[in-house]
């Protein structure tokens, strides 16, 4: 049995200053967004947050940005979030972008145990700067590192008692090599259900990786809204 939350401030008081912490989802989907929402009422700051992007203005990590919760940043886009921009352009915020598929990997990595990789994607552009860089079959490959985090919050459509986890559609975006990938990984979801209820056929995200769950509505905001016009 894993430690079952009910309240999501207790979920998160073990997320001190200075932490690093992944979030799942891609954009606002696949979010924990009441760990979130949480994180923004507990006050704690100086984090380094890994995620995808850094929600939107009024949602998801967002918030934190809005908190100066949020010292250093590192994910694969920057969207459309104004206070993130002002941030970094003011010397606010540091950020470390990486290719979409290297920050998957670099996640993945992390869960896996292992510390590094080449890949050719990055290279010739400012992100090798001052990273190694070798050949290989003539083609030059960029090294890049692991991530790994103090605590993972990741969002699936259901878990059990045991910690499994199962994600829905593009809610797999990121959250299952986040859940790996940190030394604590709390889980949100939308059905909590005991143990042996579950296909294990279909389980994304194996209990060994899980340390405590807690079940929650969500909001499933949507990032920008667009209606097929009539013809």
């Amino acid at each position: 049995m894993k430690k079952i939350y009910t309240q999501f401030d207790d979920a998160v008081n073990q997320i001190e200053d200075y932490s690093t912490i992944m979030v799942g989802g891609f954009g606002l989907v696949g979010i924990p967004e009441n760990l979130i929402l949480a994180i923004a009422g507990s006050g704690a700051k100086h984090l380094t947050v890994i995620s995808n992007n850094c929600g939107v203005d009024d949602w998801g990590l967002g918030l934190l940005l809005e908190n100066k919760q949020i010292d250093k940043m590192i994910g694969s886009y920057v969207g459309e979030n104004k206070e993130f921009e002002r941030q970094v352009l003011q010397g606010e915020l540091e950020v470390e972008l990486t290719p979409q598929g290297s920050l998957a990997e670099r996640i993945r990595a992390g869960g896996a145990g292992i510390p590094a990789f080449y890949t050719p994607a990055g290279v010739g552009t400012p992100i090798a700067e001052g990273k190694e860089v070798r050949e290989f079959d003539g083609q030059e490959y960029l090294l890049q590192e692991a991530l790994t985090a103090d605590v993972s919050l990741v969002r699936a459509a259901k878990g059990d008692s045991f910690g499994n986890l199962i994600y829905n559609k593009t809610a797999r975006n990121f959250n299952p090599e986040i859940a790996a990938a940190g030394k604590v990984t709390i889980a949100e979801v939308e059905e909590l259900v005991e143990e042996g209820e579950m296909d294990g056929d279909q389980i994304h995200t194996p209990g060994i990786y899980v340390q405590s769950l807690i079940e929650g509505k969500q909001e499933k905001r949507i990032e920008r809204l667009t209606i097929r016009q009539k013809a």
